[in-house]
């Protein structure tokens, strides 16, 4: 069984955001960027899975410049086999899908996991065009994953309950918690991955889809102003007025 395991390369979640003067780029200066959170549970299931299995890979890939080596080198040492980076900025969505599917159909790959979505953008739209791409099922969000030879049987979270769902390789899925419980190098890991394999290849198109205009930040919280009971009136013109929720 081969596993393609997609990861994004994310700022940490106690990163203070700032843009560029121009508010069309993310300001990386003095950012620490991690693997994002939702794709290491993909990451570690598919390493459990070929475990279990007792055969299999498990290749990373990422869409991203030569900064995010270091994630990918941490991703081999949790426990993946090799891994493949995209010299590319990830533009947007589609882009990213694109380069996906190209690597995963070039790889024959059976099982195709990512996160649910990426911590700075939630977009929660690569790992449906990837499946669309490649003609292959999606099954998203999924919260549990058991292979049995060549079937799939996964759960995700539908409102009012959960939904089980078999599918014959290949398929994509996302994944969240409570999956598994995602894994940290160990010294063994950290040191064999250094000698673990990772190609770099070009992007197979280099037009995104979409250019962002502008980024802006919230507003600031504003004070707090309390209404008494009998002033509902008052209340009501706020909302209307001044929050403009009404």
């Amino acid at each position: 069984m081969k596993f393609l395991v997609c990861i994004s390369n994310v700022p940490d979640t106690t990163t203070k955001i700032a843009f560029t003067p121009d508010n069309k780029e993310f300001n990386k200066a003095g950012v620490q960027f991690v693997i994002n959170p939702w794709d290491e549970y993909a990451l570690t299931r598919a390493i459990e899975l070929k475990e279990a299995a007792g055969s299999g890979t498990v290749t990373v890939l990422n869409v991203g410049e030569a900064d995010t080596e270091p994630n990918i080198r941490k991703a081999l040492a949790i426990g993946a086999d090799d891994a493949i980076r995209v010299n590319a900025a990830p533009k947007d969505a589609f882009f990213v899908a694109q380069q996906i599917a190209a690597i995963a159909k070039e790889g024959a790959y059976d099982v195709i996991l990512m996160g649910k979505e990426s911590i700075d953008y939630n977009g929660f739209q690569v790992h449906g065009m990837v499946g669309e791409l490649l003609g292959i099922p999606t099954v998203a969000p999924a919260m549990k994953l058991d292979l049995s030879g060549n079937t799939a049987t996964l759960e995700r979270e539908i409102e009012g309950g959960k939904e089980v769902i078999r599918v014959n390789t290949p398929f994509v899925a996302s994944c969240q918690q409570p999956m598994c419980e995602p894994r940290i190098p160990n010294m063994r890991g950290i040191m064999t991955a250094r000698t673990k394999p990772l190609k770099v290849v070009p992007a197979t198109t280099d037009t995104p889809r979409t250019q962002v205009a502008e980024y802006a930040l919230p507003p600031k919280k504003q004070g707090v102003k309390l209404i008494p009971a009998e002033s509902a009136g008052d209340l009501i013109k706020l909302l209307r007025n001044e929050a403009k929720v009404i």
